[in-house]
């Protein structure tokens, strides 16, 4: 149970810490200082509805179909790949994060920004119900210890970006930053990508 947890853990970072608008925008506010709080609240509760969606979900699909886990493995597998090479070539070509542009905005436009950023973006729903979805249900009746764990990834990911965002204002000022980010990432989604297909 325990290395399952650990799975949905190291899987549920592969997915959420990947450089995209949302990971984006918390980072811009954190480092801003702007209504950093409900700007994680919305990332986090989202990551909980949406990923308890796909694995409670996709397992009634799989006890009525399950023919549909290997298919769904294996396109899968193949998202994970095509992710990780997005990764690779984002670690190509870096660009550094434009934090300090744009005026300071109200606690409710930046939940809508964030709202907007997370449910109108379609890898959210690969990610947390298809693809969590699916690798979780590969574990059959302990579904729930993968689901934890990529729950526990979100519950720390999204607080350390947001609130530690300051201390890294230098940092991820830097494109060489976002090339080394990218790059581990690009290498655990090929990993995880040929895991599942081999499994």
């Amino acid at each position: 149970m325990l290395s399952i947890f650990v799975t949905g853990v190291v899987t549920g970072f592969a997915l959420i810490v990947a450089v995209g608008a949302q990971n984006a925008f918390v980072l811009r506010q954190g480092i801003r200082g702007e209504h950093v709080l409900p700007v994680i609240l919305v990332c986090m509760v989202s990551d909980l509805f949406a990923v308890t969606i796909g694995v409670a979900g996709f397992g009634v699909v799989l006890e009525r179909w399950p023919a549909v886990l290997p298919v769904a493995q294996i396109g899968g597998g193949l998202y994970l790949l095509a992710f990780g090479v997005q990764s690779a070539l984002r670690a190509w070509r870096p660009a550094a994060l434009d934090a300090e542009g744009g005026t300071k905005m109200t606690a409710r436009r930046a939940v809508l920004l964030t709202l907007a950023l997370t449910w109108l973006n379609p890898h959210f729903y690969l990610d947390a119900i298809l693809m969590l979805g699916t690798v979780a249900n590969s574990f059959g009746d302990q579904r729930w210890w993968f689901c934890a764990g990529a729950l526990t990834a979100s519950a720390a990911w999204f607080p350390t970006l947001g609130f530690g965002a300051r201390a890294l204002r230098g940092v991820f000022a830097k494109p060489s930053a976002w090339r080394v980010l990218d790059s581990a990432i690009a290498v655990l989604m090929g990993a995880l990508g040929v895991g599942l297909l081999v499994h």
